[in-house]
Parts: structure tokens; C-alpha cells; sequence
């Protein structure tokens, strides 16, 4: 019997001495490994664990049930997200009706740049969006998580240091291994028909794909947001509202973003 993964989350009602240690001897006499364990919440622990059988771990959920002072909030396989809470002691925020959508503000920008530097990993096309108000660390954030994947990256359109329009690229960068890094606004807004060309070449590619300011982007084109397989939104504090009252073809404050 093959070993498997588990990502085990509890809420804590009364914390009191000895709780953790409780819950440790559980495990062991189940059998029942401890991979990693952190807190991923203010009174809430995470840990991976790790059994080769699944019973054990059905017996675990009864037993954990019982008691008085946890609730178990998530008992599954691990997902990405359940991996960085345990690793970053932090729980990424997910909106509960746009599954897709992550929010993230810029005291995390670490678990932010380790969430896409995973996603990017991932071979074959994905298709990600990223919202945010300017200079609150969109493209950088990118730039590092290529980094940390040990990917190449290729800014199409951007603004990050002066406003770039690509129209062609080296054929060392058409590849699959490449992260392809695009401005929605200056994409769609600002750009020459042959750079928008080259943009509809990269979207058929099987590769990984980041859009700034995915609305503007679907906005301007044949795209929606269906299309996209993650959108990150990226706020300066948790109250700040991402809006795009300046866009126009001409000058904004969303020319150095």
C-alpha cells in the first residue's frame, strides 16, 4: 500500500496545555505520521500527515470529533495552497464564490512570489491575471516567482521600467519553459497591431502566461475570465479598492505599475 498525503487544519477552542502533544500521541499510536505542522490562522493549526492507510485516517476524523476543544475544519489531500499555509504559518485568503480568485496584500508578498513560483512550475499552458493598483508590486512579484521556478521570462508589454512593446522575439524565447509577462492596458491601449499579433501567437501557446490587469485585457478583446485559470489580486492593505478610473490611451497613473 502506497503512502499518501493528508492536509489535517483544526480550530482551537481552548488552548489549553497540552493540547498539541494530545493530538501528536493520537497520531502516533494511528500510526499515523507527522510531515509538518504550523499555525495557519490566529487559533487554528495546520500539519501535513502522512498514513498508508486510508482508514486510519477515517478513524482520526471520529476520534478528533469527540473532542471538546478543537473542530476539524479540513481533512483532504493537499492542495497548493494548504502546502504554503503549513510552510509560510499563514492561510491564503480564496474568495468564496470566485474559487479562481487569491487575495494577497504587500506584507505577503513572500507567500505570494512561492504561490506563483508553484503555479509556474506546472508544465503546459496556464493562463494567470493579476490585479492591482500601481507600484504595489505586481510585475516584481512575477519577476521572483520566475526566478524561484528557475524560468526564463519575457516581458511582451510592460511598464516596469519604461514602456516596452514587443512586436517580435528570438526564437530561443518561443518556448514552452518561458513565462510570458503581458500589461493588459498596454496591450490592449497602447500597443501597434503587429504587437497585438504576437500576442494572439503567445496565447496559443502551451506555456504559462501572466496578464496584468486582466479586465482591461478581457475587456479590450475576445477573451473573458472564464479563460483564466488563476487571478491574483494583490492590494496594498486589506480595505484598499482596485479600481480603473484613469485608463485612457494617453498618460495615467497606470503607466508605471
Amino acid at each position: 500500500m502506497s503512502v499518501k498525503e493528508w492536509y489535517l487544519e483544526y480550530q482551537i477552542h481552548k488552548n489549553r496545555p497540552g493540547l498539541l502533544g494530545d493530538i501528536a500521541s493520537l497520531l502516533g499510536m494511528l500510526s499515523i505520521n507527522i510531515v509538518t505542522i504550523n499555525g495557519v490562522d490566529h487559533m487554528r493549526r495546520g500539519m501535513l500527515i502522512r498514513s498508508e492507510d486510508d482508514e486510519q485516517i477515517q478513524r482520526l476524523t471520529m476520534i478528533l470529533s469527540t473532542m471538546d476543544n478543537i473542530s476539524v475544519t479540513k481533512i483532504r489531500e493537499p492542495k497548493l495552497r494548504d502546502r504554503l499555509a503549513v510552510r509560510h504559518g499563514h492561510f491564503i485568503e480564496r474568495d468564496s464564490d470566485e474559487k479562481k480568485v487569491f487575495r494577497f496584500v504587500r506584507d505577503e508578498l513572500g507567500i505570494l512570489v512561492d504561490f506563483m513560483a508553484e503555479l509556474f512550475k506546472k508544465d503546459g499552458h496556464k493562463l494567470i491575471g493579476i490585479r492591482g493598483m500601481p507600484r504595489v508590486g505586481k510585475t516584481e512579484s512575477i519577476v521572483a516567482a520566475s526566478v524561484c521556478a528557475n524560468k526564463r521570462w519575457s516581458f511582451i508589454s510592460s511598464t516596469l521600467l519604461r514602456q516596452t512593446v514587443r512586436s517580435q522575439l528570438a526564437d530561443d524565447e518561443l518556448t514552452d519553459n518561458n513565462i510570458y509577462i503581458i500589461d493588459g492596458i498596454v496591450t490592449t491601449m497602447r500597443a501597434t497591431e503587429k504587437h497585438r499579433m504576437l500576442v494572439n501567437d503567445i496565447m496559443r501557446l502551451s506555456s504559462t502566461k501572466v496578464i496584468e490587469h486582466p479586465d482591461i485585457f478581457v475587456r479590450e478583446t475576445e477573451y473573458t475570465l472564464d479563460d483564466f485559470d488563476y487571478i491574483i489580486e494583490l492590494r496594498n492593505n486589506h480595505d484598499e479598492i482596485i479600481t480603473y478610473e484613469v485608463i485612457d490611451p494617453g498618460f495615467s497613473s497606470f503607466d508605471i505599475s
